[in-house]
């Protein structure tokens, strides 16, 4: 059972002060939370790929690299990379370059991309969002698969015997498939026979459980061994000493960067009553003092029987102290206790990844 943390490292005023940090601060920052998740028992922690400005992380191996020189035992994963737009080549060589620095700690979580300004950016059709992403998964899983590798597709050069380097210290590199609400998505991973992560960020986890029965049955369908598979849910939440000073700190950097991307989507303004019903014990947030956070996270897993959560606790600004304190209760009043309980209730060690 694996717990861990996520950030897309958010560069959004602080609702509080008005103030933005500047992008190396926040990098600073961010390589602090990471050093700090290893240190309390974290077992992940995954870094997002944007390309637009509200975000500081544009290269998340870069980061990851740096991360793993001041970490001794977590994985460092992307969350996500998008491969639609990328060049699966660069991808693997990057991420095998972060395992050889982490000594065998590196993912990659690949997605389609929940923003689009990496198309333009780097001269894809959105029309080919798809099509794109089967694509180059098809090669990147190639890659992994063969020193050498002969390839050829739709929407990139093709590779006539090539070796590709360097090669990484785990065989297979983990790949994770990163899923929001598509069924054809999460069917894909199943059938590929590759870990699948789970967005939940919004309405009743329950809704989410048949994707997670179609995922399953397409590895069973597919000839994969299902225990082999793990299942990881990647939500938004927060964790403070107390019920309402979490919901407190929580909730006005999160509704901020929720309305402004409402805005582009057309959803509707956050408001504090939707926001409470989000938190609560059905809702999709994980935002309360600890025993909340355990309990939802128990009440989840009766649902999907996951294998691996990661929480992002920044959803817009939060001062860099309470998200340090928040990392300290996930690792030693959260996680140790889901485990255990969870260990008990299936009758696994509590370090075991298929609990």
């Amino acid at each position: 059972m694996e717990f861990g943390i996520y950030t897309f490292a958010e560069m959004t005023r602080d609702p509080k002060t008005g103030q933005t940090v500047s992008a190396a601060q926040r990098l600073r920052d961010l390589l602090e939370e990471i050093e700090l998740a290893d240190q309390v028992g974290l077992d992940v922690f995954g870094v997002g790929e944007h390309h637009r400005p509200d975000f500081v992380v544009s290269s998340p191996a870069v980061v990851l690299a740096a991360a793993a020189a001041r970490t001794k035992r977590i994985r460092l994963t992307s969350a996500v990379t998008v491969l639609s737009s990328d060049d699966p080549v660069r991808v693997f060589q990057d991420f095998a370059t972060v395992d050889l620095l982490s000594d065998g700690r590196a993912e990659i979580m690949a997605g389609r991309g929940s923003f689009i300004e990496s198309f333009p950016l780097f001269g894809y059709d959105l029309n080919d969002y798809d099509r794109l992403f089967a694509e180059k998964l098809d090669l990147l899983l190639k890659l992994r698969e063969s020193e050498r590798v002969t390839w050829s597709g739709r929407y990139r050069p093709p590779l006539d015997n090539l070796g590709v380097y360097p090669r990484p210290l785990q065989n297979p590199l983990p790949i994770w498939i990163a899923v929001g609400g598509t069924p054809q998505s999460a069917a894909r991973a199943g059938a590929l026979g590759l870990p699948l992560a789970l967005a939940i960020i919004g309405g009743e986890p329950e809704r989410f459980a048949p994707l997670v029965q179609l995922y399953r049955e397409a590895v069973r369908r597919s000839g994969h061994d299902a225990k082999q598979l793990p299942v990881g849910i990647n939500s938004h939440g927060y964790v403070a000493e107390h019920s309402q000073q979490a919901a407190d700190e929580f909730f006005p950097a999160y509704a901020e960067v929720m309305t402004r991307i409402g805005r582009e989507r057309g959803w509707s303004a956050m408001t504090r009553q939707q926001f409470e019903a989000l938190r609560s014990p059905r809702g999709a947030l994980l935002v309360g003092s600890p025993q909340e956070v355990v309990e939802k996270l128990l009440f989840q897993h009766e649902i999907f029987g996951y294998q691996r959560f990661l929480l992002q606790l920044s959803v817009g600004t939060i001062p860099h102290a309470q998200i340090m304190r928040a990392i300290e209760l996930i690792g030693t009043e959260v996680a140790p206790v889901v485990r255990e309980e969870i260990a008990r209730r299936t009758g696994t060690n509590p370090g075991s990844k298929t609990a």
